[in-house]
């Protein structure tokens, strides 16, 4: 009988554990945990990064395991995978992949048990990368948030990042050194007790709940975790749930595409999450981004104030207009302005530094950016889906701003963070390091950020990850 897909990955998971991985794809999966170790140190005071560490206290307790990142003392494995999932989301600061959310699931898991188990860096670095390339394959066989049909954007009734389980299981079995049988049944399990695709609720819903996406990071690591450890004590998983069309994965996630050719077909030859990795240079819904950029040059190049902008105007993807979440301008609390595009790009116009300081209740509260956000319209670009039909990564963005009696104008193609025709879309390592210095600032002492940057960019060269963890630990 031909193996399942559910056995194609178990093989692909275990061969990448003892294989090294192509450079390109080492590197960008070391970019990808640096990144989104930093945003977990920028939201230790966030209140939703601080309702994580809480729970993943009452999880872990006193167990002495594990390093919560940014805080003192150190936890279960499982409290820290939870609390650090969802500090490093909080801030919606994190690295992007296919499907949308990757990073927080597999990351805090790789981090937590790397630790708890003393596992070299390269390990930890082949689940990052095994979680991420599955993750894509998912996304690329099952319903995508930027259809296009008949010339018009055409989004699913049924949206979500929950096929994510299937890479973070398989992270979690890789570094508990399991055999491929059992990462089977790990997988199995996970397609089982996934998570169900929640997140067109999510967007419907205004104001929206602060369990972003209708998909809590901290619940898919301890989902993931859960399978593995399922099947290592001796659980059996459903190899065929992703083979049966009518009965299984497909159908009771709610997809109306499905493609399982995308799976599994160049597994483990061909890497493909590295061609379509995101990171962001601003805290908040990644989909305004190139407005943003555009915004900030006009404002900077034309010494624009705030309060001279009489009216902006900003026409972005097409898709986003349906979506109340998004299109909300009421600021209940921080998190409320990580999605509200009229707020974003009034402290956009206001260039309020990209980190925490997006998330401050007395800059997004601010009389100034209030005022401004109400003299802000967002409209669909006319060209977005002829755009994105031919190149899925273009965003066609323009702003005009009126002020001074003059109409000033900005437009961008690709947003700053992506891979794209334009080489100055890139971001740079050094751009991460930067981006991770002003993360850490106030929590780490300078020597240690250094320290930890070093480590996480070299992580094949490190013996026991718990010599990195203990730098992003608080002694106290």
């Amino acid at each position: 009988m031909a193996p399942t897909h559910i056995e194609k990955f178990a093989e692909f998971a275990t061969a990448s554990a003892s294989q090294a991985l192509p450079h390109e794809v080492a590197e960008e999966s070391k970019r990808i945990i640096l990144d989104t170790v930093g945003c977990a140190l920028a939201a230790t005071d966030n209140p939703a990064g601080r309702a994580g560490v809480d729970y993943g206290r009452v999880l872990g307790g006193e167990r002495d395991e594990a390093t919560i990142i940014g805080v003192a003392g150190r936890t279960s494995v499982h409290g820290a995978a939870f609390a650090n999932a969802e500090l490093m989301n909080a801030l919606d600061f994190e690295p992007i992949a296919l499907p949308g959310h990757v990073a927080p699931y597999v990351v805090p898991v790789a981090l937590a048990m790397g630790e708890g188990l003393h596992r070299p860096g390269g390990q930890v670095v082949a689940a990052v990368a095994v979680c991420h390339e599955m993750s894509y394959r998912f996304a690329k066989a099952m319903d995508k948030n930027r259809d296009v049909k008949d010339g018009k954007a055409h989004t699913s009734p049924v949206l979500g990042y929950s096929s994510t389980v299937f890479g973070t299981t398989a992270a979690a079995a890789m570094l508990k050194g399991m055999q491929e049988e059992a990462v089977a049944d790990a997988l199995g399990i996970a397609g089982a007790t996934s998570p169900v695709n929640g997140h067109r609720a999510w967007l419907m819903h205004a104001p929206s709940t602060t369990i972003k996406n209708s998909l809590m990071p901290g619940g898919v690591a301890m989902s993931g975790m859960t399978a593995a450890y399922m099947a290592d004590l001796g659980h059996r998983g459903d190899k065929r749930i992703l083979d049966d069309e009518e009965f299984g994965y497909p159908r009771f996630i709610g997809t109306r595409r499905w493609e399982p050719s995308e799976l599994t077909s160049g597994l483990g030859i061909d890497w493909r999450f590295p061609s379509e990795s995101f990171f962001k240079p601003y805290p908040h819904c990644r989909v305004p981004h190139a407005l943003f950029d555009a915004l900030i040059e006009v404002v900077r190049a034309n010494d624009i104030k705030p309060g001279e902008i009489e009216s902006l105007t900003a026409w972005g993807e097409e898709w986003v207009g349906q979506f109340p979440t998004f299109m909300s301008d009421i600021i209940e609390r921080p998190y409320d302005a990580q999605f509200s595009f009229v707020h974003g790009l009034a402290l956009a116009a206001h260039l309020v530094p990209p980190g925490k300081e997006w998330h401050d209740p007395s800059i997004i509260n601010s009389p100034s950016v209030l005022g401004l956000k109400t003299r802000i319209a967002w409209k669909a670009h006319p060209d977005w889906a002829t755009a994105v039909s031919k190149d899925p990564s273009a965003r066609p963005s323009r702003v005009e701003v009126v002020a001074r009696g003059t109409t000033f104008v900005g437009e961008r193609r690709y947003p700053k963070g992506s891979p794209s025709p334009d080489p100055s879309t890139y971001m740079t390592t050094d751009a991460l390091v930067q981006k991770f210095h002003h993360n850490a600032e106030g929590v780490l002492a300078a020597q240690d950020a250094e320290a930890v940057v070093d480590s996480l960019l070299h992580l094949e060269q490190v013996d026991d990850l718990c010599a990195v963890m203990e730098r992003l630990r608080l002694i106290g």
